[in-house]
């Protein structure tokens, strides 16, 4: 089974920093096409978690962040997995990892919008409409604490 690994960014070793900012790169920019800041200072940011998982000869196999905001809610975002690892689950194992540890307050995100019946299996509900983020329809979406 893959394990979890979680790391804020000032424990993450320069080949796997690199790893990250790469898989990113070379699907929120290149594969969807949207030239935007990819890096846009809240990876460094105090309290911000970095979660991943390998697979074989992927040091980061799928990837999502954990960014603190006011009133104690967390963000998800930044969710994805490499081309080669897709349809494993193993975005949803990071999902379920980051519902686990941080169940106890709400969890917010913003969902590309082919994927809120997905996260509605985690306990998301859409909060508002629809809206265009880089070209891409996305819809907020919260998970109540328990």
């Amino acid at each position: 089974m893959t394990d979890v690994r979680r790391a804020a960014w000032t424990e993450l070793d320069p080949v796997t920093l690199h790893e990250i900012v790469r898989l990113r790169v070379d699907v929120f920019v290149v594969e969807q096409k949207c030239p935007y800041p990819e890096l846009d200072g809240r990876d460094v940011e105090t309290g911000t978690e970095h979660v991943w998982t390998p697979l074989e000869n992927l040091s980061v196999a799928a990837y999502l962040r954990v960014l603190a905001e006011p009133d104690d809610v967390r963000r998800v975002g930044r969710v994805v997995t490499h081309p080669a690892a897709r349809g494993l689950g193993l975005a949803g194992r990071l999902v379920d990892d980051v519902v686990a540890r941080h169940g106890d307050r709400p969890i917010v995100l913003d969902a590309q919008s082919y994927l809120v019946e997905w996260y509605g299996r985690f306990g998301f509900v859409a909060t508002g409409p629809e809206f265009l983020e880089d070209g891409i329809p996305h819809v907020p979406m919260r998970r109540p604490a328990r």
